[in-house]
């Protein structure tokens, strides 16, 4: 264990074997700092927030700081769980739950760069990468392997389904299904065809997901027609997986508008 003299540390705190702890960081009250974490200079780790083994974090990073919920009392009991081998950067901040005994989580080996923010009560899935920048609001849930591009703003209660990709400066305030590329402000460009090869998809599960994107996205019927035609066919489990975020209930409502066709209006 290696801790800077001038770090200041809870004795309530928990601190694994093997962890690294620079200069002028704080570990506040209860936290738990799992086997193996490198905790860089001024990194502020509150109240009760615990990290599994391997996790790195950035410098100035604030992790289990108070939600930005005007509600919220201070008072509350609330957390933060971070699993193994994340790679956090510099000034990211990450906010404990809203709700007295609930958790804001980030998975496993996700990748926040500089700067990016997970409000409250988010529920971050494994193997994410979370460009500079990128501001989730409250309850946003994240699923597996999903790209978010630099400077993208995620409004409260979004769901983001697993292999998504957002472009750089967007903003979402509908449900992203999985597999699909978001652009601009709430606009679908097409399916994240490149990233499912990489992941292993097979050329079957992907023919399937395509078929089901056309369905929704480029046959031009309703979503409820849509559904009609797709619901009791054998999809295969990938796309089974996105039939069920489409069909399943939202609070924001899906994402449904595809980037205009040359010669159409941008508009419609």
């Amino acid at each position: 264990m290696s801790i800077h003299p001038t770090a200041i540390v809870s004795d309530q705190a928990s601190i694994g074997n093997d962890v690294e702890i620079g200069a002028y960081a704080i570990i506040d009250g209860p936290a738990v700092i799992g086997d193996g974490c490198q905790i860089a200079a001024h990194v502020q780790i509150l109240g009760s927030t615990q990290l599994a083994e391997g996790n790195r974090i950035g410098p100035a990073a604030i992790i289990g700081g108070l939600p930005q919920d005007l509600s919220f009392d201070p008072s509350t009991v609330s957390h933060v769980s971070l699993g193994a081998h994340n790679d956090i950067r510099e000034h990211v901040t990450i906010h404990r739950s809203a709700t007295a005994g609930e958790t804001t989580v980030l998975g496993e080996k996700n990748f926040l760069m500089a700067g990016v923010h997970l409000g409250h009560d988010c529920q971050v899935g494994n193997h994410n990468i979370i460009a500079n920048n990128a501001l989730l609001g409250g309850h946003v849930e994240i699923g597996d392997g999903a790209f978010i591009g630099g400077g993208s703003v995620v409004h409260q209660f979004v769901r983001i389904g697993d292999r998504v990709m957002t472009q750089g400066n967007s903003g979402f305030s509908l449900d992203l299904p999985p597999f699909v590329i978001g652009f601009e402000i709430n606009r679908i460009a097409g399916l994240n065809v490149i990233g499912l090869r990489r992941a292993g998809f097979s050329k079957e599960a992907r023919a399937e997901i395509k078929e089901l994107f056309r369905l929704f996205y480029r046959a031009r019927l309703t979503k409820r027609a849509a559904t009609d035609q797709a619901v009791g066919q054998p999809w295969g489990e990938d796309a089974r997986a996105l039939l069920d975020f489409l069909t399943a209930p939202s609070k924001k409502g899906v994402c449904l508008r595809m980037k205009a066709s040359a010669g159409e209006s941008q508009s419609q």
